[in-house]
């Protein structure tokens, strides 16, 4: 029987057993991170975010079970990455980054084909509330109602901008000559 997320991390509350948060971070990290390189467009940011996110976890931050662990380890990361952009009001857009650094997209997985490529830079030209969005939607399989629950919005607003997300992703693909009919 597969533990959900919760067990798992209340029995680490109670027990103290770093593989139970080990078990946490292998499912969520790799998520968490692309999540959080949507806002502060630097991998080495994001990792460190991603490790600060799980750190306050680790602390028991009030996790309250109103929502799943997964949706609450997303919004203190949203919180910590909103807190670092603050102080270093970071401008660099993800487009730019893919085109000057793009060996530093092995460790999320995405750069594999010319397919996903096409995709990624697309999403990297869409505003930030639309490319999160999406990211939540497709790579981390969130709910609307998960959604709504990281980024602050009714159920409703996150259909909406849902829904205008992917119309400006598949707006985009297609200026890039994306072929649907051969996927």
């Amino acid at each position: 029987m597969h533990e959900t997320d919760e067990q798992i991390y209340s029995r680490f509350l109670a027990e103290g057993c770093e593989d139970d948060l080990r078990i946490l971070l292998e499912r969520h990290r790799d998520g968490l991170m692309l999540f959080l390189f949507s806002f502060v467009h630097n991998l080495e940011d994001a990792e460190e975010l991603m490790l600060d996110a799980f750190a306050e976890a680790a602390a028991g931050a009030g996790f309250s079970g109103r929502s799943s662990f997964k949706t609450w380890l997303f919004s203190i990361g949203k919180k910590l990455a909103f807190m670092r952009l603050r102080k270093t009001r970071f401008t660099y857009s993800l487009e730019d980054k893919m085109i000057r650094e793009p060996d530093c997209f092995p460790e999320l997985n995405i750069l594999t084909a010319e397919r996903n490529q096409q995709l990624y830079q697309a999403l990297g030209q869409l505003k930030e509330e639309y490319r999160q969005i999406l990211i939540l939607m497709y790579f981390e399989e969130m709910s609307h109602e998960e959604i709504g629950k990281v980024m602050g919005k009714t159920k409703r607003q996150t259909y909406h901008l849902a829904e205008r997300g992917r119309a400006a992703l598949r707006e985009k693909l297609e200026r890039m000559g994306f072929d649907y009919a051969q996927y």
